[in-house]
């Protein structure tokens, strides 16, 4: 038996591919900075942890969940916007309980578009968000992410035929890869624009609680008539370093969470009851450790791009998210920077062209490691000698 047609045209997955080149390198016995990972680095909070380990004891918790999810969680999840964000959700009508933000992003094209249909993607981007629009058997156009327009779309530049054609547009600020962030006045910008083109709007806000000097991310549904347009993912994988535990939530447009929901009544039945007790305790409880972790992450940035002038590379910081979005040496493709950081310095990192055609001349950096680790992975790339002088072999 071969693998269906659907499955052989999706995208190679490039988060998979990265790590087993990296895990290839390691199992030579070599000291690898990995630099290249979007897995947060730090444990779960424990009061987290504690609400897991006390909910996971009541037997009624290891029996199905509720097809749709639990109340609590829910409510947690209403909860959390009208404080964070001062943002009227109705639990019953305006939520979907996710397992991760991933499978929401990947599933929604499958559960609100006919096959043939457009929806129109970042570029750069979430690498994932491809294999949604190849499982839901629909076409895309993208939109380039550039540094001059920091980072943001330019619906203007966008050709009559492509507005036309699309119904859906996904977006993600703070942005992956690139680190940009987005105002209110854009998601303003954004609701008049979806509304003038009827395309429905997804808003990707797993780094929603990663904002930097001083400013809180925004979030889409911020925006006067948001939710008459569409959602927002949002993900606790980030927030409170709970990744590996596969929870989070989509809220907004009724009609469009009640697709999602109805799509996953028939591939899942939510998620262990356990969990999602927990992340109701992660939303309701002491934030504190939020901002311990984004105080964290601002200061590796610190450090990153602090030794990165050191050396002579001429880098941005970002605004947001845990990724810096850095310029490649002159000379050199982002892969071929990649490869040459893997083998010569010990250090991984994201090719950009991964992320899209646009990600070309840059590398992702995810702030990831301790600083003293960051700081050795930069000692490492100056010992190569291309921001100063010549090349100088390491090895």
């Amino acid at each position: 038996m071969k693998a269906s047609i659907k499955l052989q045209k999706l995208p190679t997955q490039f988060f998979a591919a990265l790590a087993q080149k990296v895990s290839a390198t390691i199992s030579e016995g070599r000291d690898i900075i990995n630099l290249g990972q979007g897995n947060p680095d730090r444990p779960t909070p424990a009061h987290i942890i504690k609400a897991l380990q006390s909910t996971a004891e009541d037997p009624q918790n290891h029996k199905y969940s509720p097809f749709q999810g639990i109340q609590e969680l829910k409510e947690a999840a209403a909860n959390f916007y009208k404080r964070e964000y001062n943002v009227d959700i109705d639990p019953n009508t305006e939520v979907a309980i996710l397992g991760g933000a991933k499978t929401g992003l990947v599933e929604l094209p499958m559960a609100i578009l006919n096959p043939g249909d457009y929806m129109l993607l970042p570029d750069p981007g979430y690498p994932d968000y491809l294999s949604g629009a190849m499982l839901g058997d629909v076409y895309y156009d993208t939109f380039p992410l550039i540094e001059d327009n920091d980072f943001l779309p330019d619906y203007k530049a966008l050709s009559p035929e492509v507005k036309e054609r699309a119904k859906l547009i996904y977006l993600n600020y703070p942005n992956n890869p690139t680190g940009g962030t987005a105002d209110l006045s854009f998601f303003e910008e954004t609701v008049a624009f979806a509304k003038e083109n009827d395309i429905a709007v997804v808003h990707d806000f797993a780094y929603g609680a990663l904002g930097f000097d001083g400013v809180q991310p925004v979030s889409f549904l911020q925006a006067e008539g948001a939710k008459e347009v569409g959602i927002e993912f949002y993900t606790l994988s980030k927030t409170y370093n709970m990744a590996g535990w596969r929870v989070g939530f989509a809220v907004g447009n009724k009609d469009i969470i009640a697709a999602i929901n109805l799509i996953q009544d028939h591939l899942f039945c939510s998620l262990f009851p356990a969990v999602q007790h927990a992340a109701a305790a992660a939303l309701n409880g002491d934030q504190s450790c939020v901002e311990e972790q984004r105080a964290i992450y601002e200061s590796r940035r610190n450090v990153l791009i602090e030794e990165a002038h050191r050396i002579g590379w001429d880098v941005k910081a970002p605004k947001g998210s845990f990724f810096a979005w850095l310029k490649v040496p002159n000379g050199f493709t982002s892969e071929e920077f990649t490869n040459l950081l893997l083998e010569k310095a010990n250090v991984a990192v994201a090719s950009g062209n991964g992320f899209g055609e646009y990600g070309e001349g840059y590398v992702r950096v995810g702030l990831l490691v301790s600083e003293e680790r960051m700081k050795e992975a930069i000692m490492r790339i100056e010992k190569l000698g291309l921001f100063k002088g010549e090349p100088a072999s390491i090895l």
